[in-house]
């Protein structure tokens, strides 16, 4: 009878023991509330990443009243993935990812492979922001590096700032915060050696699939992990993705050249009208609050203190009211040579740039060599200066 009960107490033993050396991912919540639940998602492309209600869904735990919460998946990966841990509560659908207020997001990306046990620990209310990998591996660490790049830099740049975007130059107020916020993404990809990292960092810089204002950053990333990690899954996605003849006219191209209707009524051509040293082609609209304070405080002084002195500038405006657009031409003192389809939106000059959104501009030097693009207020203007005083 004794050696029968150490029998079964080896056994239970053991069987425990068992369990515990096939647990994959466990952790601890703080927070919780009532019925939490914990999904593990498996993104199946690189849009899937990172993007509410497409990833798919492999596993789920129920947090314990103690906050603990474990995973099994010995048999669900034979190699190594990369995964999101999805925290949901009060029946909240297991791909319902938060990426509106980092600091609030639900989810944090991590890398698994067989034989790993990752332990996490966080804050179930702030569960990206808090999440902490015990031991992390190379990848797992650059995934948490990477996720507090984007809290400081969402702090720093997004957090508490309110703009009225239909008052003048605050709709680029906005954008040049978030412009800001991306860059620090965007250096992180940049000098990041794990491509798991790199390619959350690319879709966290802008989740909506939205790269018309950094579409060079595509084109670098694409080179580069064609270079370091040709095999990665989603680098050919990544390099569809970053295509040049989808993508706007980038920095370093010969912008194109194009037969454009002018308001006198005559034609001009893109590459016959450029200025001795520095071109401005600048799209704007009658109607866009922003363009039109553009055209008042920065292009018309720089008109005037260096058009003698090397300086071109060509507005093209996306119209189809000749009226409106006229009027605003007078009004603002844009006297620089204007230009529009007048078309709207179906103007084919946006479809040359593969552009969409206005307020853009794009400078060029003596040769139509594309310098920058979309600098607006005071960096618009250090740059004229600096090239042509």
């Amino acid at each position: 009878m004794f050696r029968a009960r150490i029998l079964v107490t080896l056994i239970g033993v053991l069987s425990l023991f068992g369990c515990n050396s096939k647990t994959s991912i466990s952790g601890i919540l703080e927070h919780v509330e009532t019925n939490t639940m914990v999904y593990i998602l498996q993104p199946q492309t690189l849009n899937d990443l990172a993007s509410p209600y497409l990833g798919k869904v492999v596993d789920s735990a129920k947090v314990n009243k103690d906050g603990h919460f474990s995973f099994q998946l010995t048999d669900d990966f034979s190699e190594k993935v990369l995964l999101e841990l999805a925290v949901q509560s009060n029946g909240q659908p297991a791909q319902r990812l938060k990426n509106e207020d980092p600091l609030e997001a639900n989810y944090m990306p991590l890398v698994w492979k067989p034989g790993d046990r990752l332990e996490l620990k966080a804050n179930a209310q702030a569960f990206q922001k808090t999440c902490f990998i015990e031991n992390p591996s190379e990848e797992n660490k650059a995934l948490m590096q990477l996720r507090d790049v984007k809290m400081e830099a969402f702090i720093r740049f997004l957090k508490d700032k309110q703009w009225d975007v239909h008052e003048g130059m605050q709709l680029l107020e906005k954008e040049h915060a978030l412009l800001n916020y991306q860059k620090q993404l965007i250096a992180f990809a940049r000098e990041t050696l794990q491509p798991d990292a790199a390619m959350v960092a690319i879709r966290w810089v802008s989740p909506q699939n939205d790269y018309e204002r950094i579409p060079e950053f595509l084109v670098e990333q694409c080179a580069k992990w064609q270079d370091q990690a040709p095999e990665y899954p989603w680098v050919k996605e990544l390099c569809k993705l970053a295509d040049t003849s989808n993508l706007p006219v980038l920095v370093g191209d010969i912008f194109p050249d194009s037969s454009l209707p002018t308001v006198s009524g005559d034609t001009i051509s893109i590459k016959e009208a450029l200025g001795a040293k520095l071109t401005i082609v600048d799209i704007w609209a009658s109607w866009c609050a922003p363009c039109r304070k553009e055209n008042k405080v920065i292009l018309d002084p720089l008109w005037k203190a260096y058009h003698d002195k090397g300086l071109q500038i060509i507005g093209y405006g996306l119209e189809s009211d000749e009226q409106s657009w006229k009027a605003a031409i007078q009004k603002d003192q844009a006297l620089w040579l204007q230009t529009s389809h007048l078309e709207g939106d179906e103007a084919p000059f946006m479809q040359l740039l593969r552009i969409q959104m206005i307020p853009a501009n794009f400078i060029l030097d003596a040769q139509g060599k594309v310098l920058a693009k979309n600098l607006h207020g005071e960096e618009l203007r250090q740059l004229v200066v600096e090239r042509l005083e």
